[in-house]
């Protein structure tokens, strides 16, 4: 963290106090973040802090967009949808053209445009190969059907970049990445906005493409069957963006459980004067340092460009996993205070699921580490 990331974060953190915090609980009433937020946030420039200044960013690097989902966190929030369209902005920044990068970067920078990335589907989770949404040439247009499922942002976004299959045959060679600007697209409908087991304000829709027309200019990258390997190069950054904000969440919940237990009185004596609750907050800050130590180092890999598919699935493994663990002990130690859903680590305990699952499950991340391990010489 050099100064210009403190400073930034500090900025954050003043937003979020101020424009974020006090609306978490009806975001999660109306199942969605307000729309004018992504405008607020693109004014206070959280949304492109990684893109070059002459898009209307900061000209940073993938550190300062980790300090955004860490400020969100902190500030106690888990719904806004700011890390979907944060991985559709760096897919914009690594693959678009330039004419694509100035259409869009420009209006998902300032709050204007909300992406999602469209990538499951009801029969096909985490193998990209299998999908069957179709995208077929037809003249200078691509003629898109298929659906999509548990798409986050899918109620609001503007951009939708949708996995399709050009050409079938080819297996994973056959998966392209098309555009597909909602508000234009005849015969693109949204599903309702789907009930979760927490995340309860953050928009997950199943989105559904009838003989959706878009330009063939719309495909991002210009050549057909590259979108499995552009999918395959940020998994990486997304991977370890969903470690930062596990980390993020638990230096929260540990904080929020320490006020409380010293606070609260049993027996005569405050929660925190218990050996156990003593010993079960010591392990639970001793895994958050552990944690955070490594997806440090991982960010510090990142931006240097080396940080590798296995170390990016061991961050996202560890941390979630970790998470899980945390907030379990942290509920536990409000007794029945961590139940109600108006106490914060009851928000948490609910949300800390979707990790183990969210960018690849956790027997997923397993597999790729011990493939890497198997390809070591020795």
């Amino acid at each position: 963290m050099t100064e210009e990331h403190h400073l930034f974060a500090d900025s954050a953190a003043r937003f979020f106090e101020a424009e974020l915090t006090p609306h978490i609980d009806a975001w999660r009433e109306a199942g969605m973040v307000d729309r004018d937020f992504w405008r607020k946030a693109g004014a206070a420039g959280l949304l492109g802090p990684a893109a070059p200044e002459a898009l209307g960013g900061a000209g940073g690097d993938v550190s300062f967009d980790a300090i955004v989902g860490m400020g969100q966190t902190r500030a106690g929030d888990a719904n806004w949808g700011w890390s979907a369209h944060n991985i559709v902005l760096h897919y914009m920044l690594s693959y678009a053209t330039e004419a694509q990068r100035q259409r869009w970067i420009p209006g998902m920078v300032s709050g204007d445009l909300v992406a999602a990335i469209a990538m499951t589907e009801p029969d096909t989770g985490s193998d990209l190969q299998a999908i069957k949404t179709r995208a077929v040439r037809s003249g200078d247009e691509y003629v898109i059907n298929g659906s999509k499922l548990y798409i986050t942002n899918g109620q609001t976004a503007d951009l939708i970049v949708v996995v399709c299959k050009t050409d079938p045959a080819q297996g994973a060679r056959g998966v392209s990445l098309v555009v597909v600007e909602a508000d234009a697209a005849e015969g693109f409908t949204r599903g309702r906005n789907l009930r979760k087991v927490g995340l309860d304000g953050a928009d997950t829709s199943e989105l559904f493409f009838d003989d959706v027309r878009v330009p063939a200019w719309n495909l991002l990258g210009e050549e057909e069957g590259r979108g499995f390997v552009q999918l395959m190069s940020q998994l990486p950054w997304e991977r370890l963006m969903l470690a930062v904000l596990a980390d993020a969440s638990m230096e929260s919940v540990i904080a929020e459980t320490l006020a409380y237990v010293k606070q609260r009185r049993a027996f005569g004596q405050r929660v925190m004067d218990f050996q156990n609750t003593r010993f079960k907050l010591a392990e639970c800050r001793t895994r958050q340092n552990v944690t955070r130590a490594f997806v440090d180092n991982c960010m510090v890999s990142l931006v240097k460009g080396e940080l590798g598919a296995d170390e990016a699935a061991q961050a996202k493994w560890w941390a979630c996993n970790t998470f899980n663990r945390v907030v379990d002990e942290c509920l536990q130690l409000h007794g029945g205070a961590g139940l109600m859903l108006e106490t914060p680590v009851a928000h948490h305990y609910r949300d800390s699921r979707f990790g183990r699952i969210v960018g690849g499950t956790e027997e997923i991340m397993k597999e790729i580490i011990a493939r890497s391990m198997d390809d070591e010489d020795g």
